[in-house]
């Protein structure tokens, strides 16, 4: 990697960063280490927002804030599934999904960040001093709770 030629930024992903060889992480082979953390409430909501428009939703019928609360510790995949599963069960019930589906959907979902949430602590502790902060401010990475 450290050998191209082209302007070209050379991105990857790892959910268990500490388990790859140093010589993976050194400079010169990634230009750099981002973390990327579980989405703010704003983040949450325009996932929230993306999804019910790809559905073809009327947003108006969603209170977009209120499911961006109770899917707090959620990440995008798990936003996704949780609106999935209220999808399945109303139209199971022969009836459109609303709003209280998809809370009830979200609330019979237990995230990653409660099952594993050692690991999710370990990994925020380890990018803590090692990562550059993927949100779009720093004041914003740094107001968030670890």
């Amino acid at each position: 990697m450290q050998e191209k030629k082209s302007p070209v930024f050379v991105m990857a992903t790892a959910n268990r960063v500490e388990r790859l060889p140093s010589e993976f992480l050194r400079k010169g082979r990634f230009d750099e280490i981002f973390f990327v953390d579980l989405p703010t409430p704003d983040e949450r909501s325009d996932i929230f927002r993306i999804h019910l428009q790809k559905r073809g939703r009327d947003l108006e019928r969603f209170d977009l804030e209120q499911l961006a609360k109770v899917s707090e510790g959620f990440s995008g995949a798990e936003i996704e599934q949780a609106l999935i599963a209220a999808m399945y069960d109303a139209f199971a019930q022969g009836r459109e999904f609303t709003q209280l589906d998809i809370i009830a959907a979200t609330r019979a979902t237990l995230p990653l960040s409660k099952t594993m949430s050692e690991q999710v602590m370990a990994l925020r502790d380890w990018a803590r001093q090692r990562a550059r902060p993927a949100a779009s401010s720093v004041a914003e990475y740094q107001r968030l709770e670890f």
